[in-house]
């Protein structure tokens, strides 16, 4: 089987999907090509993973103070470069179209009838798992932004779908540091996150940012740009985590068992979606805000018990090999059935359901 794996690259949650599934569609000896969108070539970093890979300039959003900017968003898509990217994108010799929310690939298969499965977080919120802001223009980009045959979703909870477990790969706790946060808020300001950390000198703030570090920054915040090892070996050993409402930081964090801050991309609906399902689980404390009192509170707290999810890539890839893609519910129970979920989590979901 030859596959094109489209992932859109807007943020760093659909990378480290990819790089969990190259590792395991490596391990098979699956011949992948991958295709990623939504920011400049120069600007991916940690591709070691997906060889000779190409860059499409897709779709993207724009986010200024933490929030996005529809005005933005919609001028910096208005050209057309992206539409001749899907009528220029050759597909013949691909079984199989894998795509992680990236239209370029996705539409190409649709126009040139290739086979298309989709794995991605955004599949979840077609069903009807906790969502803030589910408007007509939300459904219509669900469905249309990146639209496949079969789409698989991921959730930390499967909410009596078939939603597949989170795909999540961490480095194994050596040490743990509970006065050690990590900070990973991309779309703040670094002035603004400063000022949300500086009172509070108790604390070692590990912050990884792509924005200049601000001045007279006080000992106990540690500026830090991107790199993915560092990250990784910081997630491991810190006490809790700060960071936006993306699924896959969250996912780390509650397979580790961090206590969780998340303050999500005002606007964003997935990241809204993703509060409203922390909330109802018990598994995060939010903000809309960048707020002190918020954060005061949640540093006291303790850190829950790990989840232990399962490999999901290994199996994924075994059923997309098998080439039965119509039928997924078996695949998601499977997965499912070798986690244990916290009890707090199944009391607070059937408690929200009885009220619903």
């Amino acid at each position: 089987m030859k596959i094109l794996y489209g992932v859109q690259g807007t943020g760093n949650g659909h990378l480290s999907r990819a790089r969990v599934m190259a590792d395991a569609l490596a391990r098979q000896g699956v011949e992948v090509d991958y295709l990623f969108s939504g920011r400049a070539a120069d600007q991916f970093f940690d591709m070691q993973a997906f060889g000779d890979y190409r860059v499409a300039r897709g779709l993207t959003f724009v986010t200024c103070s933490g929030a996005i900017s529809p005005g933005k968003t919609v001028l910096k898509n208005l050209n057309l470069g992206w539409w001749r990217e899907i009528n220029s994108l050759d597909l013949p010799g691909y079984d199989l179209v894998l795509n992680d929310f990236e239209p370029v690939s996705a539409w190409a298969a649709r126009q040139q009838g290739v086979p298309s499965v989709g794995i991605s977080h955004q599949a979840a919120l077609k069903y009807p798992v906790p969502k803030v802001g589910d408007t007509w223009l939300n459904e219509k980009l669900l469905n249309y932004f990146a639209p496949v045959d079969v789409a698989l979703g991921c959730h930390w909870h499967h909410f009596g779908f078939p939603i597949l477990p989170p795909f999540v790969e961490v480095s194994p706790v050596q040490q743990e540091f509970p006065h050690h946060i990590l900070v990973y808020l991309p779309f703040e300001s670094p002035e603004s996150i400063a000022a949300l950390l500086a009172p509070h000198s108790d604390y070692s703030f590990k912050v990884y940012h792509a924005g200049i570090k601000p001045d007279a920054l006080p000992p106990h915040i540690e500026w830090r740009g991107f790199d993915r090892d560092g990250f990784k070996a910081q997630l491991a050993n810190c006490g809790g985590v700060i960071g936006n409402a993306g699924f896959e930081l969250a996912s780390e964090a509650l397979t580790l068992g961090k206590k969780l801050l998340v303050k999500p991309v005002i606007g964003q609906f997935e990241q809204l979606s993703n509060v409203a399902a922390l909330e109802l689980l018990g598994a995060a404390e939010t903000m809309m805000s960048l707020d002190p009192v918020t954060l005061e509170r949640w540093l006291k707290q303790l850190c829950p018990q790990p989840i232990n999810y399962p490999c999901v890539a290994d199996k994924l890839v075994h059923w997309l090999l098998a080439g039965r893609w119509d039928n997924s519910a078996e695949l998601c129970r499977d997965l499912w059935s070798a986690v244990e979920l916290p009890d707090s989590w199944r009391s607070r979901r059937d408690a929200a359901a009885i009220a619903g």
